[in-house]
C-alpha cells in the first residue's frame, strides 16, 4: 500500500512539469520575451530610415519605409516574387545539401588521417577566406552562365566552414573522454559513431550555421553575376532593378533576403539551444 502511495506521488511529480510547461500565460510570456527584441530592432531600423529621409540626403534616389513596404506588398499579392524566391531557395538548399555533404566527409578525413590534415587542411582555411565573388569568373569559365556554376560558387563558399566546424570539434573532444570510450571497447569506426562525434557536435552545428551564411552570401553574389534564361532568381530582380535604378524595388528584395536569413538563423539557433538543452547546459530557470 504505502508503495503504491510512492510511485502515485512519482507520478503526479512527473506530470506537474507537463501541465506547467502548456500553461498558456507561460508560453505567451516566452514568446513575447523572445519577439520584443526583434520586434524593437525592426522599429529602430524604420526610425533611422525615416530620418534619414527626411533629411533630404539623395531625395531623388531615396525612397522611405512607406513606398518600399508597399511595393513589397504589390510584388507578393500580385507580382512574380513568390516565384523568384522559389528558384533563389532551391539552388540554396541543393548547393548547400551539397556542401552539407561534401564538408561533412571532407572534415572527417582530415579530423581522422593525420598526413592529410598536414596537406591541406591550411589549404582548407584558405578557401574558407576568399571572397565569393572572386569564384564566379572562374565558375563561369569551367561551366558557362549555368545552374552548375552558381552551385559550384554555393558549395566552394559552405563547404570549407562545414569541414572546420567538424575538425573543431573533433580536435577538442577531452582525451579523458577518449580513454573512457576505448576502456569500454570503442575502436575505430565504433568510436568516432559513438563518442567523437556527438561530442563534436556543438562545434559541427556552429559549422553548419556559418556554412550557411557563407553559402547564402555566395549565392547572391552568383545570381547577380550569372544571368540563366528562364530561371528569374532574387540575384537576377536585384540586377534589373539596378539597371533601371528603382531604389524602390532594389530595397524590398533586400528586405526578402534579410527575413529569408534571419529566418534560417532562428532554426540553427533553434537546433543549437535543444542540443545545450539536451546536454545540461541551460539554466532551467531561464526558459530557452
Amino acid at each position: 500500500m504505502a508503495t503504491d502511495q510512492a510511485l502515485e506521488g512519482l507520478d503526479q511529480l512527473e506530470l506537474q512539469p507537463a501541465r506547467s510547461g502548456a500553461d498558456p500565460g507561460r508560453i505567451a510570456r516566452r514568446s513575447w520575451a523572445a519577439a520584443w527584441p526583434k520586434v524593437l530592432a525592426i522599429v529602430l531600423v524604420l526610425a533611422i530610415w525615416e530620418l534619414v529621409i527626411l533629411t533630404g540626403w539623395k531625395h531623388y534616389v531615396l525612397k522611405g519605409p512607406a513606398p518600399v513596404l508597399s511595393n513589397l506588398w504589390s510584388q507578393l499579392l500580385h507580382g512574380q516574387l513568390w516565384g523568384v524566391i522559389g528558384n533563389t531557395m532551391r539552388s540554396a538548399v541543393v548547393g548547400y545539401a551539397l556542401a552539407l555533404v561534401i564538408g561533412s566527409v571532407t572534415g572527417l578525413l582530415v579530423a581522422r588521417i593525420p598526413p592529410l590534415r598536414a596537406a591541406v587542411g591550411s589549404i582548407i582555411t584558405g578557401l574558407q577566406t576568399m571572397p565569393a565573388i572572386a569564384w564566379v569568373p572562374f565558375a563561369i569559365v569551367i561551366f558557362g552562365e549555368s545552374y552548375s556554376a552558381i552551385l559550384f560558387v554555393v558549395i566552394l563558399g559552405a563547404a570549407p566552414s562545414i569541414a572546420n566546424g567538424l575538425i573543431s570539434g573533433v580536435d577538442y573532444t577531452p582525451p579523458l573522454l577518449l580513454r573512457a570510450g576505448k576502456t569500454m571497447g570503442l575502436h575505430g569506426f565504433a568510436l568516432y559513431r559513438y563518442l567523437v562525434l556527438p561530442a563534436s557536435l556543438p562545434a559541427y552545428v556552429a559549422g553548419m550555421k556559418q556554412g550557411w551564411a557563407f553559402a547564402w552570401r555566395s549565392l547572391m553574389a552568383g545570381e547577380i553575376v550569372v544571368q540563366i534564361i528562364g530561371q528569374f532568381s532574387i540575384g537576377q530582380q536585384l540586377s534589373v532593378d539596378q539597371q533601371n535604378l528603382d531604389f524602390t524595388s532594389v530595397s524590398a528584395m533586400l528586405i526578402v533576403i534579410l527575413v529569408i536569413g534571419i529566418v534560417v538563423d532562428m532554426i540553427f539557433t533553434k537546433a543549437d539551444l535543444a542540443i545545450r538543452r539536451r546536454r545540461g547546459l541551460l539554466d532551467p530557470s531561464l526558459g530557452s
